[in-house]
This record gives C-alpha cells, sequence and structure tokens, in this order.
C-alpha cells in the first residue's frame, strides 16, 4: 500500500518573497516623480527653466561640479561635519540618557533643564556659538551635535525608565551590579529604541548641517544651496537637495544595517 504525503499549503496571505522586490518597490515613487518631473519641464512645458529646470540640466550641472572637483570637496566636507556632529552628540545623548534613566536623583535635578533646553529652537543657539566657537568647524560641529543629542538623550532615558524591574531584579540576582548591569541586561534590553533615537537624531544631523552651512560656510552642500540661489543656478540648488536626500538615506540605510546586526547578538 502507498502511502502519499500532502504537500503542505502555504499560509494563505502571505505572498512568495522576491529578491530585490522591496528594492524595487521602494524606487516606484522617486521613479514616479523623477518621470512627472521630466513631463512637466518637457513635452507639458508647465515650468520655465528659471522655475523649474528639467532632469537633465540639474545632471549635467553635477556633471559640471564634477569635472572641476567642486562636487566632491562639496560633499565630502559635508559628509565629515554630519559623522563629526553625529558621533560627538550621540555619545553625549547616550551617556546623559543613561545616567538619568538609571538615577532617580539624577533624573529630578537634570530632567527638567534638559528638557527646557531641548525646546530651544536650532537657529537660536547660532549667534551664541559663533560668539563662543567661531564659524569655523568647530562651530559646525557643535551645532549639528546638539540636533543630534536630544533624539538620543530622549529615547535612551525614556527606554531605561521602563525597562522591566523583574528583568534588573533577575540580572542582579546574577550578581550584576553597576556598570556590568546597564552594559550587560539594561542596555541590551533597549536596543530597539535607541537604535530609533539614532536614527532619528542622524536625520537631525542633516538638518542642522543645512542651517551650519547657510549661515557660516565657504564649502558645503548647504553653501551650495544659498550660493545658487544668489546666482539663480536653480540646476545647482536642485543639485544640492537630490543630494542631501540620497546622503540622508544612505546614512540611514547603513545605520539600519548596523542595528538589525545589533539586533541579532542583543535583542
Amino acid at each position: 500500500m502507498t502511502t502519499t504525503l500532502a504537500t503542505p499549503a502555504a499560509a494563505p496571505g502571505r505572498a512568495k518573497s522576491v529578491p530585490g522586490g522591496r528594492i524595487l518597490l521602494g524606487a516606484a515613487v522617486p521613479l514616479l516623480i523623477l518621470g512627472l518631473w521630466w513631463l512637466v519641464t518637457g513635452p507639458l512645458d508647465l515650468f520655465t527653466p528659471t522655475q523649474l529646470p528639467a532632469p537633465q540640466r540639474v545632471l549635467d550641472a553635477g556633471v559640471g561640479l564634477l569635472e572641476d572637483g567642486a562636487l566632491f570637496a562639496h560633499v565630502g566636507i559635508s559628509v565629515q561635519r554630519v559623522l563629526f556632529g553625529f558621533f560627538f552628540g550621540a555619545v553625549a545623548g547616550l551617556l546623559l540618557g543613561s545616567l538619568l534613566g538609571l538615577s532617580r536623583l539624577a533624573d529630578g535635578l537634570l530632567h527638567p533643564t534638559v528638557g527646557a533646553f531641548r525646546a530651544v529652537p536650532s537657529l537660536a543657539w547660532v549667534p551664541l556659538i559663533l560668539l563662543w566657537v567661531g564659524i569655523g568647524e568647530d562651530g559646525k560641529v557643535l551645532l549639528i551635535a546638539i540636533g543630534a543629542f536630544f533624539p538620543v538623550f530622549t529615547s535612551v532615558h525614556s527606554a531605561l525608565r521602563h525597562v522591566d524591574p523583574h528583568l534588573v531584579e533577575a540580572g542582579r540576582a546574577f550578581g550584576y551590579h553597576g556598570t556590568r548591569l546597564l552594559t550587560t541586561v539594561q542596555l541590551p534590553a533597549v536596543v530597539p529604541p535607541v537604535f530609533s533615537g539614532l536614527r532619528l537624531a542622524l536625520a537631525q544631523s542633516w538638518l542642522f548641517l543645512v542651517a551650519a552651512e547657510l549661515l557660516a560656510s565657504s564649502e558645503g552642500l548647504g553653501f551650495l544651496l544659498i550660493e545658487s540661489q544668489n546666482n539663480g543656478r536653480v540646476d545647482r540648488l536642485l543639485l544640492a537637495i537630490v543630494l542631501l536626500a540620497i546622503l540622508g538615506k544612505t546614512t540611514d540605510a547603513l545605520l539600519g544595517i548596523i542595528e538589525r546586526k545589533a539586533l541579532k547578538t542583543w535583542a
């Protein structure tokens, strides 16, 4: 007697994943925007070149800056400022957020003050930074670090305040105390919200970069924005905006890869 084994049916509602399908899906909207851009500046001719240049003109502007070496200089210095500012701001936010999240005394003493500073608009720091630090690289990095600090601080502080107390007690039962308890039990328990804060801080770093470079700079993508506006070069202005979007998304994707590795290790 022959027994036939039935093949399990696929779970309803679960489509088979296609390699690269998520990338193609994510590229659909940018390609649609690019197509509409070409349509309204080409066949439909709804805008003049001074209002909205065609995509080809923006690409030509990028090629021109690339050929004279200016494009790499603008992109390189902006990326450098963002990475330094993000690093210093994130480290400071992680340390202070951990202190206030773990100590009720420190939380009661410092949290109202930190919350008040968090409400200060970003541009309000600029005059003070210019007076104290100057218009050099230190001032720009400091402004970006301020922007990166508060999202990390808020996420770490809030996450540590809501760690399961039973998990902490179990760690103490195994002899973990102080720094060892923090690094072994508490921080791994808050990895997802911490990385959410880091990704928000990275986005804030790019926002604060533009604020820093718009006000006092001779190079960088923010400087390219204001210079293009003053010279009426809308093609270069749009190029700077597109580059900021690409760089912001690229750095966020890289941080997302680190997040997934961290979640596999700790969470």
